[in-house]
């Protein structure tokens, strides 16, 4: 191990054991393919943490010293999009690789007006960074050196890189101490760091929950103090930050970090509060015990799609406001879509669910009631609907030890298996459970009737 002039760390190859071997080959190619044309480019952030604490890395993330348009030239499999910071996506049959250009520590000074020319070399002066008034980036476009954009990420553990040219690992923050030590610290004032980023707040919980890691206690300070400005986030950002946090197989963990801190009633007010009170002197503790099943399908290697999410969470308490519209005599179907509207309009101001999400959400609540109605008309377009196997599951999560419910559910398992017709469950009757539509009489016709036009 040595240190370079600018007080970086650079571990050897021989003294670490981050392996080739371990790495993306699309990324070993997009490193090799910037190398072979005359750049240098490092692995950096989540997949160098992940590699060094022997966990296998969900993606891995490229930064160089080339620019996005000469990403761009470079690769023929290349798009580019962002604009609060231009980055390139590498596209693979099976991968995307994530190329970012190293950014530069500049102030939010004035850009002077760029000089025209017509040098086919001449790297075109991007817009510096822009602020808004509270100090949040909503512009990041300025670019530097390795060593200013490692300072630029948002936590020492994360500010890692890997280079392709030795196999080296360097660390411009000491990184590597807090991993080691299990630490979560942000890189400089942690009140300056929320305040031009508030979802680095549920960054830090979630890596905090993810690692089994400890957030410093001056970060952690500086958050509790900055949770209410968390609601300054994009919605559509703090939406997918929300399915990594209870997604990443320590929901439970995450929500008790999210509830310490308060920053979970800053993001569901309404719904932080239903959970604060009781209902009939009983605490709501379905939430919890769905966090827990939703962990337990993750960390066994299965798949929990965000509408299911969703459903499982908040299903509880859309219930009880589908109630409430029923008690006012709406009929079932009304009762649930009056509720999960209401539920999105508390929600999407600050965590925006798309309506794609919100319409399979209120699928898996209404069609509850179909499972009910054994065979019912039509079984085989019921089971052939895309979403049936998230509403089985919602009511096999949600059922507890109900017999009846458990046999109709195996009952609809196996006739989903076969096409045959499968025997009714026993002990259970035809659309047992199920409301009983009163069939409407027709008239029946008298054929010596004469018709009204006859005769004119």
């Amino acid at each position: 191990m040595k240190k370079e002039k600018s007080c970086s760390v650079i571990i050897a190859r021989q003294e670490h054991g981050v392996s080739r071997k371990l790495m993306s080959p699309n990324a070993l190619r997009t490193l090799y393919r910037l190398r072979d044309n005359g750049f240098f480019g490092y692995l950096v952030g989540g997949c160098v943490r992940d590699l060094l604490l022997g966990r296998e890395p969900k993606d891995f993330d490229v930064v160089t010293n080339a620019t996005p348009a000469e990403v761009k030239r470079i690769f023929r499999n290349c798009r580019l999009v962002g604009r609060r910071f231009r980055l390139a996506h590498i596209h693979f049959q099976d991968e995307i690789i994530e190329v970012a250009t190293f950014r530069s520590q500049a102030s939010n000074e004035p850009e002077p007006e760029p000089k025209e020319t017509n040098e086919p070399d001449h790297r075109q002066r991007h817009p510096r960074m822009l602020k808004d008034d509270d100090g949040m980036i909503l512009r990041d476009n300025v670019y530097g050196t390795p060593e200013e954009d490692a300072l630029r990420r948002d936590f020492t553990i994360n500010a890692l890189s890997y280079n392709i040219a030795d196999f080296s690992i360097i660390d411009y923050t000491g990184g590597l101490a807090d991993l080691n030590a299990g630490i979560i610290r942000t890189i400089g004032d942690p009140a300056v760091r929320f305040q031009e980023d508030p979802v680095r707040m549920l960054r830090a919980v979630r890596f905090a929950a993810q690692l089994a890691f400890t957030i410093e206690e001056k970060t952690r300070k500086a958050l509790v103090v900055a949770t209410d400005t968390i609601v300054r986030a994009a919605p559509p950002r703090l939406y997918e930050e929300i399915l990594k946090l209870f997604l990443s197989g320590e929901g439970a963990r995450c929500y008790e970090l999210l509830r310490q801190t308060g920053l979970f009633a800053a993001l569901f007010p309404n719904f932080s509060n239903w959970l604060d009170a009781e209902s009939e002197g009983f605490p709501h503790a379905r939430f919890g015990e769905m966090l827990s099943y939703v962990d337990s399908r993750i960390q066994q290697g299965g798949k929990v799609s965000p509408p299911l999410l969703l459903a499982l969470l908040f299903g509880e308490y859309i219930d009880g406001k589908a109630a409430h519209f029923r008690q006012q005599g709406a009929p079932w179907q009304q009762s649930v879509n009056a509720a999960v509207a209401e539920f999105m309009g508390e929600t999407c101001p600050i965590i925006m669910i798309s309506n794609r999400v919100e319409l399979a959400l209120r699928d898996i609540i209404s069609q509850q009631m179909r499972l009910k109605k054994i065979p019912g008309r039509r079984p085989e377009s019921f089971i052939a609907r895309p979403d049936f196997n998230d509403i089985v599951e919602y009511c096999r999560a949600t059922c507890g030890d109900n017999q009846d419910v458990v046999k109709q559910l195996d009952w609809w398992a196996a006739q989903a298996r076969q096409q045959a017709p499968v025997p009714l469950p026993s002990g259970l009757t035809e659309e047992a459970g199920a409301p009983q539509r009163k069939r409407k009489r027709r008239r029946r016709r008298n054929p010596k009737a004469k018709s009204r036009t006859e005769g004119v």
